[in-house]
């Protein structure tokens, strides 16, 4: 299943507004098969993004929706298939806690 079509049958759905923004932010991804490391990557490139930034605000709010949505999809599609779900946490904490160095 391409990734797109695995985000929308999530539920509860996402709201429209911030699905357009997860798509957005896998790009080109969207249409190739779902990964939980498609949906880390785009997680972590985005946070990379918004920690050069000067200050947040009000403005960042959605992107701070996205990274969380986007990080919360990623082990929920692990846990489709536990035997990979250590590996996903394990990617997911390098990603993430390397940002913050």
């Amino acid at each position: 299943m391409i990734l797109l079509e695995w985000l929308e049958t999530r539920t509860p759905a996402a709201p429209p507004r911030l699905l357009e923004r997860i798509v957005e932010v896998v790009g080109p991804s969207a249409k190739a098969p779902a990964s939980a490391a498609v949906l880390l990557a785009a997680a972590e490139g985005l946070l990379r993004d918004l920690t050069i930034q000067p200050a947040l605000g009000r403005e960042s709010a959605l992107d701070l929706l996205t990274v969380d949505a986007l990080v919360t999809y990623a082990f929920e599609f692990a846990a489709e298939s536990p035997e990979s779900f250590w590996d996903t946490t394990t990617e997911a904490i390098g990603r993430l806690s390397a940002v913050a160095q």
